[in-house]
């Protein structure tokens, strides 16, 4: 039976997903919808509770995401976040105006009152900012309950009408208590039960994958990384034979990369298709240095691979690919207007030309999700605990031009930060390590000779879900090691530099 859910109206924001992860974490089934989907939808659903999401833009804008006010008359909670919290304000008679003070990162929540969904959370707790709009106004009915240093509004509530609004963002992990507000809301506002699991999340999309499938094929392309290796796996158990597993080196992997995976497949009896393109991929790259160009021409170019396979086999009418929501949100909203970060090879549907659809049964999990489900389809944790690795390879790790020699370059250097990760235990202890080839030249000495040659970036990060991120605290002396093997191991780099930028304001990978 169809759990009643708790709705997450996206207005765009780059956390919405994770307000229903967030609720996920607690055991309650949670959806989300566009921020103008039809209020006879929404009856359908029979939601516990509604949350309005952040967004980019301003409520009092000509352009502003407008919900229909009859949410407002079906009698469940809402809770308003950031712009969720102007939206209730603006449409329940309140004022938004641009703030004087702009607040971005930390701040100290306040209270003001013992409001039921501040329950059991601390006083003077620290919660993450992140808005250009505040409210002057408080709409009839609704007190403030509690406050922070530059929004005297930062939380305000309608206890009578269960309407509730932060606004600040309780679903980012610099919000110290930000999961225990979602779930005060969740469960002793809304009622909602808690029995939702990553075990429920498994039935359901290997059930939706059969009925989807039935007897046709799924070509499903495989990296050897976490996510293909999830999906591919979820395939298995759903279609079976149906299932027609292709891995392509398209020449921008890592060392040894191809003959791992095809070890890693091999172990586990699955019939790995190897396809070797890599002459096709950096022929085509030849002379690019746009990053977004690079990621689009690679995304092409596995679609056509992938077509050219596909017509070998009798019966494929579906692809499969191990996208996330993470790429999802930086590339373009599913659900609502959310702006674009940076394209991802796998997100954006297929071209008009291709003949099969798409399967992406992980498009709206994280990846700290992909790991719990791998676990729970029975992959080995030694499988699922590996690092992140684009698709489109080393390519976004070498800025500018792609070539031979350059990835010859970052290969070693790459293999040998790696190797030192490993040694001293900090692999597993971080989220993704990787090096980046700068492609910036810089004077050196060696012996008694100059040197003119490239710089190499090591950037290490810690975090949960990839949203944001930390620079990895790594000690100085595994730092020098790094350095010191790479510049005396590798011809043609000179100089190593470490990334201490955090996600946001930088991303991840630097293309």
């Amino acid at each position: 039976m169809k759990q009643i859910p708790i709705l997450v109206f996206d207005f765009g924001s780059q956390y919405t997903q994770l307000i229903a992860k967030r609720l996920r974490e607690h055991g309650v089934y949670t959806e989300i919808v566009p921020y103008n989907e039809p209020i006879e939808k929404i009856k359908e659903m029979s939601p516990r509770g509604i949350v309005l999401s952040g967004g980019p833009a301003s409520v009092y804008a000509e352009d502003a995401y407008k919900i229909d006010k009859k949410v407002f008359n079906l009698g469940i909670p809402i809770l308003g976040i950031c712009y969720g919290m102007q939206t209730i304000a603006h449409y329940l008679g309140g004022e938004v105006i641009p703030a004087d003070h702009h607040e971005y990162g930390k701040a100290h929540l306040k209270f003001a009152s013992n409001s039921k969904i501040l329950e059991n959370t601390a006083d003077n707790q620290i919660v993450w900012m992140s808005h250009g709009d505040r409210v002057k106004v408080l709409p009839k009915n609704f007190e403030v309950i509690a406050t922070s240093e530059n929004s005297p509004y930062a939380a305000i509530a309608n206890e009578q009408e269960k309407i509730y609004a932060f606004q600040f963002h309780p679903e980012v992990v610099h919000s110290a208590q930000g999961g225990l507000l979602l779930r005060n809301f969740a469960i002793n506002i809304c009622g909602c039960d808690t029995s939702w699991s990553m075990k429920n999340f498994a039935k359901e999309q290997i059930k939706l994958i059969k009925d989807k499938v039935g007897n046709k094929k799924v070509l499903c392309g495989v990296s050897g990384g976490v996510d293909s290796s999830v999906v591919a796996t979820l395939l298995a158990q759903a279609i079976g034979d149906n299932l027609v597993p292709v891995f392509v080196d398209n020449g921008l992997l890592r060392a040894n990369e191809k003959e791992q995976v095809q070890e890693m497949f091999k172990a586990r009896g699955v019939g790995l298709i190897t396809i070797d393109a890599s002459e096709e991929f950096l022929s085509k790259l030849k002379g690019v240095s746009d990053p977004e160009q690079k990621r689009k021409i690679i995304g092409e170019t596995f679609i056509k691979v992938f077509d050219e396979e596909a017509k070998k086999h009798d019966g494929i009418e579906f692809l499969a690919q191990g996208t996330l929501y993470t790429d999802v949100i930086e590339s373009v909203s599913v659900k609502g207007p959310s702006k674009t970060i940076k394209s991802h090879h796998n997100v954006g549907g297929l071209p008009d030309w291709m003949t099969f659809e798409l399967i992406e049964p992980l498009r709206e999990i994280f990846k700290d999700e992909v790991r719990a489900l791998g676990l729970e389809i029975g992959l080995p944790r030694d499988m699922i605990g590996r690092h992140p690795f684009p698709g489109p390879g080393l390519a976004i790790r070498i800025m500018g031009e792609v070539n031979t020699p350059d990835l010859e370059i970052l290969r070693k250097a790459d293999t040998i930060m790696l190797d030192v990760l490993r040694s001293t235990g900090f692999y597993d202890k971080t989220w993704q390590a990787f090096t980046v080839l700068l492609n910036v030249k810089s004077v050196g000495v060696m012996g008694d000779n100059r040197t003119y040659e490239n710089t190499a970036c090591i950037r290490i990060v810690e975090a949960i879900d990839g949203m944001t991120a930390t620079f990895a605290h790594i000690p100085h002396d595994i730092l020098e090691t790094m350095s010191r093997r790479i510049i005396n191991e590798v011809d043609g780099i000179n100089r190593v530099v470490y990334d201490i930028s955090s996600k946001p304001p930088a991303t991840i990978e630097w293309e």
